[in-house]
């Protein structure tokens, strides 16, 4: 039986493989962001015969302010439970659980989609790389409890559809993840940008928040991106304490990507480019490690879970492309 096919527990959660296929934006949603049957019959075109063992779902948005793109996924309304509902329906009818990924996209959000001015840590200008040349305003404490707020509001109704589980997104130069980086992170107070536990600080305040209203043993995982691969930027260093914190705090999946590298790693194009990652969190955290990046080939996934670099593997753009991809990747000898 290959690593791969075999079980793992997700903190309450039995999967039955190693298969996960992490966020990937669709723009299916209506301009408001509520779900559309277009979005249902794509993730259940994704999870039909239950060969995937946990299915991300996109990131969807936590409030208006915080939306990212047209077309994208909402979580900031009551009104949009009804919708989530058909599209927790539509995979766990194919006997496959489902977590919701819930995001604030902070400076990378952009005023002619949200209609407010982008809040983010500190009003600095973006790495190159973020590709956004606007300099955001810098979140006062009133914005910054709202923002609490909302992510345990996303939570809960992310429970009350009927996800099996919840990601807090912290990567790819959003807003969490603009308070973890120092590049991005020049607050000076609680928040600051000069220790890492100024950096997680909104993390944990966010774990916390969102325990005490979904309960301690609902299912809790963090995208983490573990290194920025910029000079002066989040180092894997930071990660590994980071990661042993959000483990205290009641963390039990680490999803680890990129940080203002984004999803791609700039040194490496191997299937799983972030193995350096994941590998050395791995060994320092008790809980799950998922490896996303570039894996395309099963024999790739299950090397990868062999030689312990992670215990899940993420394949996005394979499973996008090729819906029969988990299918044909478990029946290999």
């Amino acid at each position: 039986m290959s690593l791969l096919d075999s079980s793992i527990k997700v903190g309450s959660l039995e999967l039955r493989n190693r298969l996960v296929m992490p966020p990937m934006a669709t723009a299916k949603s209506q301009a408001d962001g509520k779900a559309t049957e277009e979005l249902c019959d794509y993730y259940e075109e994704k999870s039909h015969g239950g060969h995937i063992g946990l299915i991300i779902t996109e990131h969807s948005f936590i409030s208006p302010a915080g939306k990212a793109s047209k077309g994208q996924l909402s979580i900031a309304q009551d009104s949009d439970v009804a919708g989530l509902k058909k599209i927790v329906a539509a995979i766990q009818q194919n006997q496959t659980p489902v977590f919701a990924q819930i995001s604030h996209a902070g400076a990378l959000a952009k005023k002619e989609i949200t209609g407010c001015e982008p809040l983010s840590a500190s009003a600095v200008a973006l790495p190159k790389t973020a590709r956004n040349k606007r300099i955001p305003q810098e979140m006062t404490d009133k914005d910054i409890q709202k923002v609490i707020v909302d992510f345990a509001a996303a939570a809960l109704r992310a429970k009350q559809a009927g996800f099996d589980g919840v990601e807090l997104h912290s990567a790819h130069g959003y807003l969490l993840n603009q308070f973890y980086s120092p590049l991005t992170n020049k607050q000076e107070d609680h928040y600051t940008g000069h220790s890492l536990a100024g950096r997680i600080r909104l993390h944990l305040e966010i774990i916390e928040a969102i325990r005490e209203v979904v309960g301690k043993d609902y299912p809790l995982a963090l995208r983490l991106g573990a290194s920025d691969h910029l000079a002066g930027g989040t180092t894997i260093e930071d990660s590994i304490i980071a990661a042993q914190e959000f483990e205290k705090a009641g963390i039990h999946l680490l999803d680890i990507s990129g940080g203002y590298s984004f999803y791609t790693h700039p040194m490496n194009q191997e299937q799983g480019y972030f193995s350096e990652l994941t590998e050395a969190i791995k060994r320092k955290v008790s809980i799950p490690v998922l490896l996303t990046g570039g894996i395309t080939e099963a024999a790739a996934a299950e090397r990868l879970l062999r030689e312990e670099k992670a215990d899940l593997i993420g394949v996005g753009r394979a499973i996008l492309k090729d819906s029969n991809w988990a299918a044909e990747a478990l029946a290999m000898p």
